[in-house]
């Protein structure tokens, strides 16, 4: 909880903070956290993806533009932000150009539209964020040392969720709280202690994001159970595409590999190895049984590296927690 502390301090301090972290890390929400600890937490806070748009475009979208075609003129994101805070995402996608407009728009709180002589006047707080190393960047060229010494009063640099543990049950209460809200529930009933215990044993290769959909997916899975919510959450489905009857591209596997596979098989199960499991192989009379029992040895050898904790288990596997647990489901090893 070190990072949310130190947002809590930078919130109070109206200078521009720099967040860097991996996609899907929660840049975006310790924005907002920034913005409504701050003294301008009654005010807008506005967000701009600068990846999502062109030069030109980005240029309207924030500074707006004034047209002499007779089209209304446009009002941009830091007018829209005046007395509140503008959130720049992906900053590393700004063009040189843009750079140093914004330098000046946050140096001196003045810009001027597309197309425009004169000044606009705006009193904004600007946050960025990026996944980018804009130190690198600076040094390479392609990113302006004077915008990043604007932009970076301070740096908040955050973690994988992997290393924040103590940070993903609060992040999926604050989830569960506003998707139980969104679905029209009374509250969110909270997590069962199986449930807790598999977030915080996952790896979470795809950061604060999966853990948002995560839990809403869950939980609106289990709303339309019985649209009551009346049980903490336990069923989590981390993979939507998990079905039976699930399209998978078997073309993308080679020959070599599969004949590989094959090989290692074959191998494993050796009827003139004497070890009892693979005397048990051995007198297996299919090619099912065969793989069955090579899955139980890969399984028994997963847990015991891990000592039998199963999301470390699963990791060793190469599986996913809950491909993992449909393997204990299917060799009878867990009800």
């Amino acid at each position: 909880m070190a990072i949310l502390d130190r947002v809590s301090d930078l919130a109070v301090i109206e200078k521009p903070i720099l967040i860097v972290g991996e996609s899907g890390t929660g840049k975006e929400l310790i924005a907002s956290r920034l913005h409504f600890l701050s003294p301008r937490w009654e005010q807008i806070f506005v967000s701009v993806n600068c990846a999502a748009y062109t030069e030109t475009e980005l240029d309207i979208e924030l500074f707006g533009s004034s047209f002499i075609d007779g089209r209304d003129d446009t009002n941009g994101r830091f007018f829209q932000a005046h007395g509140g805070t503008l959130l720049l995402d992906n900053i590393e996608a700004v063009t040189p150009r843009l750079q140093e407009k914004l330098i000046r728009a946050i140096e001196y709180g003045s810009y001027e539209a597309r197309g425009e002589i004169h000044s606009q006047d705006v009193d904004v707080r600007v946050l960025a964020a990026t996944h980018a190393d804009l130190p690198a960047a600076a040094k390479r060229g392609t990113f302006r040392p004077d915008l990043l010494y604007r932009i970076a009063f301070d740096v908040l640099t955050l973690p994988p969720l992997q290393a924040r543990l103590d940070d993903i049950l609060p992040l999926s209460e604050h989830f569960g709280k506003k998707m139980a809200t969104d679905l029209g529930a009374e509250q969110f009933p909270g997590l069962s202690a199986e449930a807790a215990e598999i977030l915080r044993s996952y790896t979470w290769p795809g950061n604060v994001r999966e853990l948002k959909s995560v839990i809403e997916r869950s939980l609106t899975r289990a709303w339309l159970r019985d649209e009551s919510l009346s049980e903490p959450l336990n069923q989590l489905i981390f993979d939507p595409f998990e079905d039976p009857y699930r399209l998978s591209d078997t073309t993308a596997q080679s020959i070599s590999t599969v004949t590989s596979d094959i090989a290692t098989v074959n191998t494993a199960l050796d009827p003139l190895d004497n070890t009892d499991n693979d005397t048990q192989t051995a007198a297996a009379a299919s090619f099912s049984e065969r793989v069955m029992v090579f899955e139980r040895r890969l399984i028994d050898e997963a847990l015991n590296i891990s000592s039998h904790h199963q999301g470390r288990a699963a990791e060793h596997l190469g599986l996913s927690y809950h491909q993992f647990r449909g393997l204990l489901r299917k060799h009878g090893l867990k009800k």
